[in-house]
């Protein structure tokens, strides 16, 4: 075993929550004093964008066939709309003299760690360099710009691509240690908001899944220690291309061959929080958990679409009415079988959702049924690679009866019995867990994926983030709502399955169910605070 990967295994211990003490976090929380979840350089050029709002004529049932889906223009108001479908605001919500925003990729706490970047790697739609993207004004400030040349006219490349990072103290200023492992989850939640975005408008993007943590960081300028603040850095995660069709895609080694031509702009501003806590620990797995370079070993397979759905709502007005539900009715109807059955198969790994993901799936679903039609309420699973069932049975309990449910999905009954008040307690004795038609763990192959390679422990995050994200728009297609979960008690849930070892960790919870809205909560526009400045 590495030290690396002796490292990481202790901070996942570390960090678990148990029915005795949570994981180690902030004794008290200034509310007053919230890190400022907008970020901003100052000293840089503005790009602002079209005004937000736009709709294409792309239903959400038509993404499941992505071949079908008219591919719009390489522009800068498209790419601009890319960006407000996937990191932009969605609303804004009041109670009171509170007021606070909600984004159309969710976060842990609302209080969004992940900050996107724009690389254009040539001059067709913005000087080439890179762009900060500034989700509250919807606008792009320009980090850096390269020497290159090209004729916006004559260009036939796309030298797009999105960057994430994350700020891992934006997280941990509520969640303390644990909160490293909630970055991740919204990295795989912006995954998945990105490719969703992506394929409203007919593109698709790709995975730079070769290139190490530090070439990412010298190309979104992470690695200038003297831009940011104290405390405030951020920590490079991954980089994406954009893939048009009819666009030649300019590759990694183009980009980073630019990269020395670059002349860099602007510094951080403060979050504007006092550092009142310190958390080392996140430190020391985040380095331990850094990506070097690696071969580009894509995991091939056949794309199939999902069950059927009978959502005939626009794909992004339902990827901008995705909310997270706080409370559900449970006195709710059950959930059609059919509905339910389609929001499994929409998690499969053979789905568009998961075409970009070039890796075998480590991460599977234990399902705590409470309302479903037809189903009897009890325990389940879903085991999203076929050939992992064994594994799953083998470390789980012999009661288990794994008895097949579905045709065509590898969705399995393993016990009978009213499951809400385990489902509850697991969940940090969180009713959403219990209210709603049903919960899951999502429980991940983790001790081999660790000890082969220790920055995996980031991506099976991001998967389950993923997992998540396809969730949460299923959810909004059925007519309920979903709730991600990262509160739970880790090992009373290996307990509950019969799981004994690390060959096996729970690493996110979710829920779906109807929910039961605040009358108190007033709703405004997303972007109603930029209307007089927008074109």
């Amino acid at each position: 075993m590495t030290p690396q990967t002796r490292t990481i295994l202790d901070y996942h211990q570390r960090t678990k929550h148990t029915l005795q003490r949570y994981a180690k976090g902030p004794e008290t929380i200034d509310w007053e004093d919230q890190p400022d979840p907008f970020r901003r350089f100052s000293g840089c050029a503005l790009f602002p964008l079209a005004r937000p709002g736009r709709d294409l004529p792309v239903r959400f049932a038509d993404l499941d066939q992505p071949h079908n889906i008219t591919v719009q223009a390489l522009t800068l108001p498209n790419v601009g709309l890319l960006l407000e479908l996937a990191f932009g605001l969605s609303a804004w919500k009041q109670l009171g003299p509170s007021r606070w925003a909600l984004r159309c990729n969710p976060s842990s706490g609302n209080l969004h760690p992940t900050e996107a970047y724009v690389l254009a790697a040539d001059n067709t739609l913005l000087p080439a360099g890179v762009y900060h993207y500034v989700s509250h004004d919807h606008q792009l400030e320009q980090r850096c710009q390269f020497a290159v040349t090209g004729d916006a006219e004559t260009n036939t490349g796309s030298g797009l691509f999105i960057g994430l990072s994350s700020i891992h103290w934006r997280e941990a200023w509520k969640y303390g240690e644990r909160a490293f492992r909630y970055c991740q989850h919204d990295i795989g939640h912006a995954l998945g908001a990105l490719r969703y975005a992506a394929a409203c408008l007919g593109w698709t993007i790709s995975l730079l899944s070769e290139a190490a943590d530090a070439d990412i960081a010298r190309l979104l300028g992470l690695d200038r220690a003297g831009d940011f603040k104290k405390n405030e850095q951020e920590t490079p995660d991954v980089l994406c291309r954009i893939q048009i069709t009819g666009h030649d895609p300019v590759t990694y080694q183009d980009l980073c061959a630019v990269l020395p031509s670059a002349t860099w702009f602007g510094v951080a501003d403060s979050l504007k929080a006092y550092h009142l806590y310190h958390w080392p620990v996140i430190d020391e797995v985040a380095e331990a958990a850094y990506k070097p370079e690696t071969a580009l070993l894509p995991w091939q397979v056949t794309q199939q679409p999902p069950l059927p759905t009978a959502c005939g709502k626009q794909a992004s007005q339902l990827i901008r009415q995705r909310r997270s539900a706080q409370q559900f009715d449970g006195k709710m109807a059950a959930l059609p079988a059919a509905d339910f059955y389609r929001i499994l198969s929409a998690v499969m790994p053979d789905t568009a959702a998961f075409s970009f993901w070039q890796s075998q799936p480590k991460v599977h679903l234990f399902v705590f049924v409470h309302r479903v039609e037809g189903l009897a309420s009890g325990l389940y699973a879903l085991a999203r690679h076929e050939a992992s069932l064994t594994v799953l049975q083998d470390a789980t309990l012999s009661l288990f009866d794994w008895h097949r449910q579905h045709d065509s999905l590898p969705f399995y009954h393993l016990y009978s019995g009213d499951l809400k008040q385990t489902a509850k307690t697991l969940s940090c004795h969180q009713p959403i867990a219990s209210d709603s038609a049903f919960s899951l763990a999502m429980v991940a192959e983790f001790a081999d994926t660790i000890n082969n390679a220790p920055w995996q422990y980031r991506r099976l995050f991001w998967e389950c983030g993923l997992i998540g994200q396809v969730l949460y728009l299923e959810a909004e297609a059925a007519g309920v709502r979903g709730t991600g979960i990262g509160c739970y008690f880790d090992d009373s849930v290996h307990e509950i399955l019969g799981i004994n070892d690390d060959k096996l960790q729970s690493l996110y919870h979710f829920t779906i169910g109807k929910p039961r809205e605040d009358s108190r909560l007033q709703t405004l526009p997303p972007y109603s605070h930029l209307q007089d400045s927008l074109s």
